[in-house]
């Protein structure tokens, strides 16, 4: 069976061993080598696995430790929320490694689709969508199913979260040269089939990003900090005793 098939059936069993409480809530999952001799599966399987479950919040992942089991996975979205912060870092980390990946399995149909949404980002032409497409080529042409469920996971927040909207908006307005070019070096990167050239491209995109953010956001607070001041001056002024 085919990989991309396999790893599904090893979510579902991950999650029934969850729901029996062989893992309950807050219990480490065993390490990727037990698991893959558990599930008579490769390693790469159990791998994919797990970004699917982090995915479906079944498991946090956390560096240097494990794999945990979340206490409530049936939280409700709208109980969620995501700053434009948290959204911007959780794609480079994920999107540049897609980049990374698709650096060596891209074909060249999808170069030229690449190519296509390139010029219409350049051109002005619908580039919102042109944006959209671009990372949904480069998360398809990495062949891993469970890449391509986060980074439409990751557009799903951006489309429907005002303050993520707002934020992005304020952004991609009045940068259209920047993330034009940057998303070319992307492109330049994935037709060389480097991938660390690729992820390089792929994480100055999303940096640049998010300064952009900070800038925003600090204008924005410097703003409210002068209109809280100018309403406190117009409160206790005494120049209509001097004057």
């Amino acid at each position: 069976m085919k990989s991309s098939r396999m790893f599904w059936q090893i979510v579902d069993k991950i999650e029934t061993l969850i729901d029996s409480g062989e893992f309950p809530p807050g219990s480490r999952l065993p390490p990727e080598r037990k698991l893959a001799e558990l599930f008579d599966v490769s390693r790469p399987t159990i791998r994919e696995a797990i970004i699917a479950l982090e995915v479906r919040r079944r498991v946090e992942v956390k560096t240097s430790s494990g794999v945990y089991v979340l206490q409530n996975p049936q939280i409700e979205e709208s109980d969620i929320r995501v700053s434009a912060f948290e959204l911007t870092q959780a794609r480079a980390l994920v999107e540049g490694e897609a980049a990374a990946l698709a650096a060596v399995s891209i074909t060249e149909a999808e170069l030229k689709k690449l190519e296509a949404t390139l010029i219409a980002m350049e051109k002005g032409i619908d580039a919102e969508n042109a944006d959209r497409e671009f990372h949904f080529i480069i998360s398809k042409a990495t062949r891993n199913n469970a890449v391509l469920l986060a980074v439409e996971r990751f557009w799903q927040l951006r489309d429907s979260q005002p303050d993520i909207i707002n934020a992005y908006k304020n952004v991609c307005d009045g940068s259209n040269s920047d993330r034009s070019e940057e998303h070319r070096n992307i492109y330049l990167a994935l037709s060389k089939r480097d991938s660390a050239e690729a992820r390089a491209a792929m994480h100055l995109h999303f940096n640049r990003l998010i300064n952009n953010l900070f800038e925003i956001s600090e204008a924005r607070a410097l703003e409210e900090v002068r209109k809280k001041s100018n309403q406190t001056r117009d409160l206790y002024s005494l120049n209509h005793l001097v004057s």
